[in-house]
């Protein structure tokens, strides 16, 4: 089993930014896709932004020029750094991975985790 932790969210006002991050523990052989979406009241889960090995990250056009996301491979990490912040933009924001993990006698196995979410809330 593959755990995500996901840490940095709080509140901040607008224009403001936060780092958010997520840990994948577990018995991982290797990271695919890394994602990030969004969950706000009276909306859709949308996908924020995702990074795939081998692939160019992207972002939703509702965030481009103001969210970057990254990982860090030697880490199991992924961040989403979050500038310019919009009171639209407040909502739980969930981490997504999936790749292959190391099964028991060596096997490997396809995985796809979800985090828990950190609350986002962008006010004055």
């Amino acid at each position: 089993q593959v755990q995500l932790v996901e840490s940095g969210g709080g509140l901040v006002q607008p224009g403001g930014s936060l780092r958010l991050s997520c840990a994948a523990s577990g018995r991982i052989f290797a990271i695919n896709a890394m994602r990030w979406y969004r969950q706000a009241p009276g909306k859709q889960r949308e996908l924020v932004a995702s990074i795939t090995n081998g692939d160019s990250p992207n972002c939703a056009d509702s965030v481009k020029g103001r969210f970057t996301i990254s990982r860090d491979d030697a880490k199991n990490m992924v961040y989403l750094q979050m500038n310019s912040l919009k009171p639209e933009d407040t909502a739980v924001y969930v981490c997504n991975v999936d790749g292959l993990r190391r099964g028991y006698g060596g096997m490997k196995f396809s995985f796809a985790s979800w985090g828990q979410g950190t609350q986002v809330t962008v006010s004055s």
